[in-house]
């Protein structure tokens, strides 16, 4: 019955659904790898082959790259397929090819074929690795067929070099292995392999001899296929595990073994996972330390729990993965069970029981329940060894609050019931001695509820003595003459057992959901702390403050800072440690793994160091410390700090990731403006030097042969680009001292319509081929202006008016005041402005585009129009004309409070 009761609570994992969600659906496309053991299996023969048969079922297939190394029968399976051609990048004098990302995204075929999927892409490239691009590919929709090599997968690196005594420069990580929706293995002997390397088709002769002596060994290839067949074996194990999850399916399927010891207080847990390690290197299979938290947990004592922290430390240690489930005290069978079939466990380790007989009659056994439940789990009950040392107590940093003295709650349980019998007393002569035991019943769950089962259970027997004595006669004797008061007493005492149990265990379940919802809430707090830092200071403070005041412990955080790992923060403050310590930090900083006081490495350090870990490995060190001998942490206490770890890990990264993204954009922008200057300059300065020095060299060779006319049109050619070229320096000059904030405007009231004939005077010649008309209001009011800066002004506008309106067209100038401001524009009869532009058009070097045409300048004019008109207090705005094409721009000043008065008898 008991395992037919978790019948019901069996449901699809979330993360399993998501996880198949993600695969199948959302419009990503499907990736497909071909892993080969060695070069030369076969992986792009195969890849080919398998593109041509998909071919033929109608699929648009295309060749983003693929790398034939010379090989006949490789470059033949070329034939029929489109190849895209190959993106070529300049490199220190050489030309690389590279796949076209841009030109496979635009053709978008439905399957796109890319050969050696850890290459490393040209500098320049959008993506510095070929996977990279592959990602862009997949999440586009577009699937892929690549090729890859076991040597070249980031865990598997070490492991690799170590065989081959080579290391692999080229890898890609493990996630995209896991991404992969499909892994074909491509194998082949090892003496096949050499034959075929013997025969030039796999490398030509020379660097096929060398290979033979060095890489291609037959002990190195044996090894090399084994790691492809295992890497591949546990990715379709965990493709098995998720299927299962996400289906609700009951393991386990014996399609992969894996192994699960049941870890408890008894001394003897630690021989039991050593047993499972020893299982689990026979069988080849990953194995799990598993402990249920219960009722029964919240009562261990702290040597108990230690030394539950203890035995599932010791499993990590050697390779297993420490879990902790809730569950409840009666189905501690059934959680372990149900644990099992979810993770597809098909050998469950567990402790021989060494309780009495009497105990499992009264409480059940939970060996013989999971014997009983297992199925086809196989169930390894093992006696187990107590080694030395492990039962020793200590001390420990204490996570819940301390116990009441029991004496004081036994007192308190008999004056309870003192006060209830008082009660009783009272309302006997109104209700009778019949429902004086309600009075009891109260007393009795009060004492439950207060301080637990056995404080209630004496409550209950001096309950039922005092409900005998003084209320069922003959009173004041414990002797019962009427049979039915006999049985009136045993059931008031039946009830009052049940009632004061169930009060004890709802007393515990409320004690630790209200230390869970505390624990949550300060969580929650502490995230939404970190998510209002903006910087990494508060980030740390924040992190090492909470972590203190929720483990009551000294913190310090360190982060590698100029190539040294350096104190961060400290709560209390801490700016330096001692040499043990720095030793220690740094080995869990290189390391990844504990350190320090109560570690496995140097144990000697004041401190014990953990590593602030995220997705792109160890970004720091937390160290912990307090006067109180014994270990640090418990089991609960190391959960709460792994949480605040993870939660401190990931702020501080968002705070790398926007310093990150800041930096990139300062430099993408840097880049820009430097390209557009460079732009700038080539067209800008070198076109007028060009002409300046023709026409200079014509007057200087041919000067006699000339007439007056040819000599004057070549003098003002040199005077016009020589203008041209002043302009051009006068803007960067001006530029120069807008960014600087050295352009102080000198304001004095001045006469708009003075400063438009003097702006259209000195743009006469660029407007010499443009009708120019103006229409300003009469009596407009004098504005405070600088004369020189807004004759500047007027003049970028006007020369912007003739660069892009066509000849023969008007550029009209109007003016008139609007309320408390004044107000110029500038029109012209060209193409408009872009609604996308009509705000660019005022950044540094921007240009906007016509079609396919940039006209020349240097996209500085109108950014020094907006500085200048802003320094002296305007506004200048950009957009288009309603009545017709063209552009318009417009001043808006301020009319000053001020106004000259006239002499009017001049």
């Amino acid at each position: 019955m008991a395992g037919a009761r978790s019948e019901p609570d069996r449901r699809p994992s979330p993360d399993a659904l998501l996880a198949e969600l993600r695969r199948e659906g959302g419009g990503r496309g499907r990736l497909k790898i071909f892993l080969g053991a060695a070069p030369g299996v076969g992986k792009t023969y195969e890849m080919l082959t398998t593109a041509h048969a998909r071919r033929r079922e109608g699929i648009d297939v295309a060749v983003g790259v693929v790398e034939t190394h010379g090989r006949a029968e490789t470059e033949a399976l070329l034939a029929g397929l489109e190849v895209l051609p190959r993106r070529r990048v300049p490199y220190h004098g050489t030309v690389l090819e590279e796949m076209d990302l841009d030109a496979l995204l635009a053709r978008r075929p439905q399957l796109v074929l890319v050969d050696e999927l850890a290459h490393t892409n040209a500098p320049g490239s959008r993506h510095p690795k070929r996977y990279l691009d592959v990602v862009e590919l997949l999440e586009a929709g577009i699937d892929v067929y690549t090729t890859l090599n076991i040597q070249h997968v980031e865990s598997l690196n070490d492991v690799v070099a170590q065989i081959t005594r080579i290391r692999v420069r080229e890898t890609v990580p493990d996630g995209i292995l896991d991404r992969a929706d499909d892994i074909e293995v491509i194998d082949l002997s090892p003496d096949d392999l050499m034959q075929r390397l013997r025969e030039g088709k796999v490398y030509v002769p020379r660097n096929a001899e060398r290979a033979l002596k060095h890489y291609f060994s037959p002990g190195n290839l044996t090894a090399l296929r084994e790691l492809a067949l295992r890497r591949t074996a546990q990715r379709v194990d965990d493709q098995l595990l998720t299927h299962m999850q996400a289906h609700a399916i009951a393991g386990p399927w014996a399609a992969g073994e894996r192994v699960l010891v049941c870890v408890s207080e008894d001394p003897r847990s630690a021989g039991l996972v050593r047993y499972a390690k020893r299982l689990a290197d026979r069988l080849r299979a990953p194995f799990t330390a598993l402990t249920v938290a219960g009722r029964r947990s919240a009562q261990l004592s702290e040597e108990q729990r230690d030394r539950i922290a203890d035995t599932l430390r010791l499993a990590e240690r050697l390779g297993g993965d420490p879990v902790t489930i809730p569950g409840e005290e009666r189905r501690i069978a059934d959680d372990i069970i149900g644990f099992a079939q979810e993770r597809n466990v098909t050998h469950v380790v567990i402790g021989k029981s060494d309780r009495s007989r009497w105990f499992e009659l009264l409480h059940g056994s939970v060996v013989h329940d999971l014997v009983r439940r297992a199925g086809s789990i196989s169930v390894h009950v093992i006696a187990g060894e107590q080694v030395d040392g492990e039962t020793l107590p200590r001390k420990t940093v204490p996570t819940a609050p301390p116990r009441r003295p029991e004496a004081i709650a036994y007192a308190v349980s008999l004056l309870a019931v003192l006060c209830a019998l008082g009660v009783g007393l009272l309302v006997q002569p109104f209700l009778g001695h019949e429902n004086t035991d309600l009075t009891f019943l109260t007393a009795v769950v009060a004492v439950a509820v207060r301080f637990g089962l056995y404080p209630s259970l004496l409550a209950v027997v001096a309950s039922s003595l005092a409900y005998n004595f003084f209320f069922l006669p003959p009173i004041y004797t414990f002797t019962i003459t009427d049979p039915t008061n006999v049985v009136a007493l045993f059931f008031f005492t039946l009830v009052a057992v049940l009632v004061s149990n169930l009060a004890a265990r709802v007393q515990i379940d409320a004690t630790m959901s209200r230390a869970q919802a505390r624990a949550t809430e300060a969580l929650y707090g502490f995230s939404r702390k970190l998510a209002g830092c903006g910087t990494l200071d508060d980030v740390l403070w924040a992190t090492a403050y909470q972590v203190a005041l929720m483990l009551r412990l000294r913190v310090v955080v360190l982060l590698p800072e100029a190539g040294r790992l350096t104190v961060m923060v400290g709560y209390p403050p801490e700016d330096r440690l001692d040499e043990a310590d720095l030793a220690a930090a740094k080995w869990t900083f290189d390391n990844g793994r504990a350190a320090g006081r109560g570690a496995d490495t140097l144990p000697g350090a004041k401190r014990l160091f953990l590593p602030l870990r995220t997705g792109r490995g160890v970004i720091g060190v937390v160290g912990l410390d307090t006067d109180k001998p014994g270990p640090l942490l418990t089991p609960d206490q190391r959960r709460l700090l792994d949480a605040l770890m993870d939660q401190g890990a990931l702020a501080i990264e968002r705070v790398h990731l926007v310093a990150d993204l800041d930096r990139a954009r300062l430099s993408a922008e840097t880049d820009r403006l430097r390209q557009a200057l460079l732009t700038s300059i080539s067209h800008d300065l070198k076109t007028p030097l060009a002409a300046v020095l023709g026409a200079a060299t014509t007057l200087r060779d041919l000067r006699p042969d000339l007439d007056e006319e040819a000599e004057a049109e070549l003098v003002a050619t040199i005077i016009d680009e020589s203008e041209r070229l002043n302009r051009f320096i006068a803007n960067l000059l001006d530029m120069t001292k807008l960014e600087s904030g050295a352009v102080a405007p000198n304001l004095a009231l001045c006469d708009l319509g003075e400063i438009v004939g003097s702006a259209l005077q000195r743009a006469s010649k660029i407007l010499a081929a443009h009708h120019v008309a103006m229409a300003l209001a009469p009596d407009l009011p004098a504005l405070a202006l600088d004369a020189v800066l807004f004759e500047q002004v007027l003049f970028n506008l006007l020369d912007n008016a003739a660069k892009y309106a066509p000849q023969g067209t008007t550029v009209r100038i109007e003016g008139w005041r609007a309320g408390g401001h004044v107000c110029l524009r500038v029109l012209d009869e060209g193409e408009g402005i872009p609604p996308s532009d009509q705000e660019a058009i005022f950044d540094k070097f921007y240009r906007a585009r016509k079609g396919d045409h940039v006209q020349a300048g240097t996209g500085l004019g109108l950014a020094i129009s907006r500085g200048f008109v802003e320094a002296m207090g305007g506004r200048l705005t950009a957009g288009n004309r309603t009545d017709r094409s063209g552009a318009v721009f417009t001043l808006s000043f301020p009319v000053p409070a001020k106004q000259p008065v006239l002499d009017t008898a001049a």
